[in-house]
């Protein structure tokens, strides 16, 4: 964590943490160790679901991770957004999936990178109509499979109105891909009541709700699994 100016996501720890040489796990589970390591407030504390700084780092860290007290709303939610957009690209890049952003939102920084640095897909891919791509080249992310076709498409809602996603979702609803509204945990009320709405009833069974740490944690799980598998060589 220190190596890494301070904070880290649990995911870059359990993908990092098990290769450093002559550290010896007595433990059968170090992923959990890990979790509970992080979690002993002498030493660390937690910044946002999934993402854990040092303590000596506290006054340290660049706005886009800690964010100031007087920093304006705005710049909060922004910062919010791109980190959990940054999880989502990671997410999928660990899948093997290719990853876009909107152009507008490419220089936006995550963990220090910006979100260009962490994208395989720089332009996104012509998979259909000029109309159609238009839509989806604002989509907060996308996942594209190896036929250069979307298999899932992610909105990240802080505070902006759920019901302009779900009409994105609605305009690409005959691709066969999932949809997800990203948001805090107490937005899934008001997601479920917008799937009710007769502007979205072709889509309603298609479109998942995502809590912030339900990504964290995929996040998270994501990588234990990709490590597991590096070191079996699979």
């Amino acid at each position: 964590m220190e190596t890494n100016g301070g904070y880290a996501t649990l995911g870059l720890l359990n993908q990092e943490v098990l290769k450093i040489k002559d550290c010896i796990w007595k433990t059968k589970t170090p992923f959990a160790s890990i979790r509970r390591i992080v979690q002993d407030e002498r030493f660390f504390f937690k910044i946002r679901p999934g993402l854990w700084a040092l303590k000596t780092y506290k006054d340290k860290l660049p706005p886009e991770i800690l964010p100031v007290k007087d920093q304006p709303k705005a710049k909060q939610e922004e910062y919010s957004h791109t980190y959990y957009q940054g999880l989502i690209v990671e997410i999928g890049n660990l899948k093997n999936y290719k990853t876009f952003v909107p152009n507008q939102d490419k220089n936006k920084l995550y963990l220090g990178k910006k979100l260009s640095e962490i994208i395989t897909v720089p332009d996104i891919y012509k998979f259909s109509y000029d109309e159609i791509i238009r839509t989806a080249r604002t989509i907060d992310v996308m996942w594209f499979n190896e036929r250069k076709m979307p298999v899932s498409l992610f909105e990240i809602e802080h505070s902006t109105d759920i019901h302009n996603s779900l009409r994105k979702f609605v305009e690409l609803q005959d691709f066969y891909t999932n949809f997800y509204i990203v948001a805090d945990e107490v937005r899934r009320r008001e997601f479920q009541s917008k799937l009710s709405s007769q502007s979205v009833v072709l889509i309603n069974k298609r479109v998942g709700f995502w809590s912030y740490d339900n990504v964290a944690e995929l996040h998270s799980k994501t990588s234990e699994l990709v490590s597991i598998e590096s070191r079996l060589k699979l």
